[in-house]
């Protein structure tokens, strides 16, 4: 009998968690390689956000609170997009699979950040929208109507 997985990328967060099958030196490598910015799923998204919208947009604004990757200043609408591991989809359900404490704290810092950066933002009139890695890559069209629905388009 197979067993069913309810999540999308098919993975079981009840399974036990494994020895890291690389050296400390080989996945050392392999995490410094990650991209802050600029990642494939962030470069289509804006792709396919710059052909169904005339208004101009900024990527990636330092000088706005959290950095965010998708900014409309006139209708101070500020977008994240934000990638499932880095920011923690589902984080309760899978933080036993991670290797150690480091990683666990290190991902829930980044879930309590993301929230006081939005209610940051909010609280400073901006429509703060976040959008999951998972999302755009099952429907970036369908996330692409929810921002164009925020901006009145």
């Amino acid at each position: 009998m197979v067993k069913k997985i309810k999540n999308y990328l098919g993975r079981d967060s009840k399974r036990k968690r494994r020895e890291d099958q690389l050296s400390v030196k080989d996945r050392s490598k392999l995490m410094s390689r990650i991209k802050s910015k600029n990642t494939l799923f962030e470069k289509n998204f804006v792709k396919a956000l710059k052909n169904a919208t005339p208004i101009k947009f900024s990527t990636n604004v330092a000088e706005i609170k959290g950095k965010p990757d998708i900014v409309f200043r006139k209708q101070r609408v500020c977008v994240f997009l934000d990638s499932d591991f880095w920011h923690g989809w589902q984080f309760p359900r899978v933080k036993h699979l991670l290797k150690n404490e480091f990683w666990r704290n290190k991902i829930e810092s980044n879930r309590l950040r993301d929230g006081a950066t939005t209610q940051y933002l909010r609280r400073h009139g901006w429509f703060v929208l976040r959008i999951w890695e998972h999302s755009i890559k099952q429907d970036s069209q369908r996330e692409v109507k929810k921002v164009l629905k925020h901006l009145g388009l």
